[in-house]
């Protein structure tokens, strides 16, 4: 059975990890990823946690998952608010030339996505449509295998779908952007707003109150679960996935919202697209074993 590795790194810490085709995790070691010491430290670090790893050298490619988009055909980060330096910088080159075997980079929704499209949810199913919703909102495309990733690395990019114009703009993304009205962050926001007398400090909270019959935390919820299915059903009419991955945060409160999503997508959506299933993610891990799957991607 082959083995890939996998680098899960983020702004503040970062994993490595040897893990088989099927994702089994069979090593792994955590460390801080020293982002704000330099592009130079933070690559000693990564490279240092891949020999510590054991079979290391028994694997066949390696697949590293970051906060931004990238670009394939350099290998590099489009983008790297997290990572200082690492915007443009030939990462894939780099490790490479390091180990001697291939090596890829991939955005962290895509390398979530397209685990539970190999391994988890999603396994089997030629079209996954992989939704997070959590802090903000994110999404993956995975088609035979492979994740989308498009010219300029912002295929899946989701989170600036305009689901009603109208609405207040609320920072960069654009007026009614999804993100905006119904992730974690705007629950926690419309909470506040509606409720100043409330100390909410999380998405669940509001959902909790709306359960209990708080007239302004349904309110509330009834309009996230109305955007996110107006988000879903534009997704759909370009992609018609095979199903929907739902993971993130919120989904801990899936009980509570996605069968009414399920039945506001039905009315926002084309008839055809009504036998499209959602389902929660499956993996604990997708991070890691994400970014390890990456490897295995290119080899179809």
């Amino acid at each position: 059975m082959k083995k890939y590795i996998g680098i899960d790194l983020g702004g503040t810490n970062v994993r490595a990890a040897v893990i088989t085709e099927e994702g089994e995790v069979l090593s792994q070691i955590k460390s801080p990823s020293y982002a704000q010491e330099g592009r130079e430290r933070v690559l000693a670090n990564i490279k240092e946690l891949i020999r510590q790893l054991d079979g290391w050298q028994e694997c066949s490619g390696i697949g590293v998952g970051v906060p931004g988009p990238c670009d394939q055909k350099t290998g590099s980060m489009t983008l790297s608010t997290n990572l200082p330096g690492f915007a443009g910088y030939p990462f894939v080159q780099d490790l490479t030339e390091e180990f001697g075997m291939p090596a890829y980079i991939e955005n962290d929704a895509n390398v979530a996505g397209l685990a539970e499209a190999l391994v988890g949810a999603g396994k089997g199913l030629p079209v996954v449509e992989y939704v997070t919703i959590s802090t903000g909102i994110g999404g993956a495309l995975i088609v035979n295998g492979k994740v989308i990733s498009g010219k300029h690395g912002f295929a899946g990019e989701i989170a600036n779908i305009i689901i009603d114009r109208s609405r207040k703009k609320v920072n960069y993304l654009a007026a009614g952007a999804v993100e905006n009205e119904a992730s974690g962050t705007a629950i926690t926001r419309k909470g506040r707003e509606m409720m100043p007398e409330l100390n909410i400090l999380h998405a669940g909270q509001v959902f909790d109150l709306a359960e209990a019959g708080n007239e302004e935390a349904v309110q509330i919820v009834n309009q996230v679960v109305g955007d996110l299915a107006q988000m879903f059903a534009t997704i759909a009419a370009v992609v018609d996935p095979d199903i929907f991955v739902l993971g993130g945060g919120l989904m801990k409160s899936a009980d509570k919202f996605l069968p009414k999503l399920k039945e506001m997508f039905d009315e926002v959506s084309h008839e055809a697209l009504h036998d499209t299933p959602f389902v929660v993610a499956e993996l604990e891990e997708p991070g890691i074993i994400g970014a390890a799957m990456v490897p295995r991607s290119h080899e179809n």
